[in-house]
């Protein structure tokens, strides 16, 4: 049986590669012919997936963490000229301990950085990822990097982080910078994004991810208020209004800052990946289709990577097996009418999350070949 695994990673656990490496050992094993395919949404791996999908570049650049510190972190050059930038490489949620965290003071101008690199480099295009983010500053520190200058009263450049967009007096755009061609459509960034949340309220960034970022209940509400202040700034002196566009309160707000800096287009991040990595072809080869995640639950009909797969499976008249170290039992019936044929979660029996993690491949690898000696008999 020809199998394709198809798979983002199983966050805290392995990335896709070793996801997809694990299933297909397994299925190996049951004498089936696995096709593998790393993918990802967005967030962390969108970089890596989309390169080697289409036989593309990674290129390294020294850049600011989160919180400041030099880190080597790499961005792709696909063969038609475009360039694909993650935030989670620079700007990212995982380059930081449960210490650090620290949503009022982290900076997405590594990821700027990155951006700017690929600009230089000759892409006139970017995918950017917007996943796994750290940060809560509305994307400033991107537009920092691309030449945006944020005042506060005196005419000085505010500090990084999100607390600091509370001082915010002034936004220029100097007409040399990159963030002034990206407005005029001289270049073009496309952000993707797998979710619809607007920039403040009680869906937006700050109350929605900001404590998974490490900020108290008290800071939440202080980087609300801080992002509806950018937002009425940006409104004044830029003329866009984007607080309530669906993804604006992506990575911590990063989505409406590159549609008010970058003149950004905000798509959702699984078709996008999908169309890229040409899996319409992928499928055509395939008998059975494996995708998963870490969980598979309400968030994933969202319109997370798994989901999509389903939906083209199905219409592709594919059965397509859901795996995931657990499965929510309420959203079970909902999945399998989006497309999935069946859903398996990981563990066994009676374990720790810490135990199940950890042992994440050897499972993986013993479920592939359960799966796959199940093909063998109805092939």
């Amino acid at each position: 049986m020809r199998v394709l695994v198809a798979s983002d990673g199983f966050k805290g656990s392995l990335e896709a590669e070793e996801v997809c490496a694990a299933l297909g050992a397994g299925f190996l094993a049951a004498g089936c012919e696995p096709s593998l395919l790393p993918l990802a949404d967005g967030g962390e791996g969108t970089t890596r997936a989309l390169v080697e999908a289409a036989s593309g570049q990674l290129r390294a650049e020294t850049v600011t963490g989160p919180l400041g510190r030099e880190r080597r972190a790499s961005y792709g050059v696909l063969p038609d000229g475009r360039g694909v930038v993650e935030v989670a490489a620079a700007s990212g949620y995982s380059l930081l301990s449960a210490a650090e965290r620290d949503p009022a003071r982290t900076s997405s101008r590594g990821t700027g950085q990155l951006m700017a690199a690929a600009f230089a480099a000759g892409c006139s295009e970017l995918i950017v990822g917007l996943g796994g983010s750290a940060t809560n500053d509305g994307g400033a520190g991107i537009a920092s990097a691309l030449g945006v200058r944020f005042l506060d009263a005196a005419g000085a450049e505010l500090l990084p982080g999100g607390l600091a967009l509370a001082q915010l007096d002034r936004i220029e755009v100097p007409p040399e910078s990159l963030a002034a061609r990206l407005r005029a459509g001289e270049l073009r960034v496309v952000a993707a994004c797998d979710v619809d949340n607007p920039l403040c309220g009680p869906r937006g960034a700050s109350r929605t991810y900001g404590p998974q970022k490490g900020a108290s209940p008290e800071l939440v509400e202080e980087l609300d208020a801080a992002l509806a202040h950018l937002e009425e700034i940006v409104a004044r002196d830029l003329g866009s209004k984007v607080g309530e566009t669906p993804g604006a309160g992506a990575a911590g707000g990063i989505g409406a800052g590159l549609l008010a800096f970058c003149g950004a287009e905000l798509v959702r991040g699984a078709p996008l990946v999908l169309d890229a990595v040409g899996f319409g072809a992928r499928l055509a080869d395939a008998q059975l289709v494996i995708t998963g995640e870490g969980q598979l639950d309400a968030q994933t009909l969202h319109g997370k990577l798994p989901l999509e797969i389903a939906r083209r499976a199905r219409a592709a008249g594919l059965p397509v097996v859901g795996l995931a170290g657990r499965v929510e039992p309420s959203v079970r019936q909902a999945l399998y009418r989006e497309g999935f044929t069946s859903l398996f979660s990981l563990t066994e029996g009676p374990a720790s999350l810490e135990e199940s993690m950890g042992d994440t491949a050897r499972l993986l690898k013993q479920l592939g070949e359960s799966l796959g000696r199940l093909g063998a008999i109805l092939r």
